[in-house]
């Protein structure tokens, strides 16, 4: 897994609308559902994973850009190297290079679980195919609508489960949760 970077969200909590009594709220890296701390692209601030390099990043650009933090969790991500294709293939892949990633590593950090993340339009996270797309109802997920497991999630992309859900690839994210008080 390859350090990726941070990202504010507000966590949906509202999970009514999912066949899935398992699930208390929304973890997924996709703006879809829980929602990102604000409209951050155009800000240029962001890395080739189009997440941060740091909290202080993310602290500096939402006082700079008039962004409410309140209310917000942080949350680190690591990505697996390799992507998943609709033809059935796994094919390494590497970030867009033209911004700037150097990611700092937290510290402590508490693993929620993994997201399967589309990415038909390039290097920006798109969909989750957990929670965007219901696949939560049929395959097992944790508290967070996240897998349990790196394993479980390389499996199921192999298996073709989540094949129709959204256009590809797909990648696999580790969803860490992050104590902002002890992070940069």
């Amino acid at each position: 897994m390859v350090p990726a970077g941070y990202l504010a969200k507000r966590v949906e909590t509202d999970t009514s609308w999912l066949a899935n009594d398992q699930v208390d709220d929304i973890y997924s890296l996709s703006n879809c559902i829980s929602d990102n701390f604000g409209d951050y692209t155009g800000f240029w601030k962001h890395n080739n994973y189009w997440l941060f390099n740091s909290p202080a990043t993310i602290r500096a650009l939402a006082e700079e850009a008039g962004f409410d933090l309140a209310g917000t969790k942080l949350f680190y991500y690591e990505v697996f190297e390799q992507q998943y294709h609709d033809t059935g293939l796994w094919q390494t892949f590497t970030a867009e290079n033209s911004l700037h990633t150097s990611v700092e590593v937290p510290a402590t950090k508490q693993l929620e679980g993994f997201d399967i993340v589309t990415f038909s339009l390039g290097p920006v996270p798109e969909c989750s195919c957990l929670s965007c797309n219901y696949m939560a109802e049929t395959v097992p997920v944790n508290c967070h609508c996240l897998l349990e497991t790196f394993d479980t999630a390389f499996t199921l992309l192999s298996q073709d489960v989540f094949k129709g859900c959204e256009p590809g690839p797909y990648r696999i994210f580790a969803v860490y949760s992050v104590n902002e008080k002890k992070e940069g």
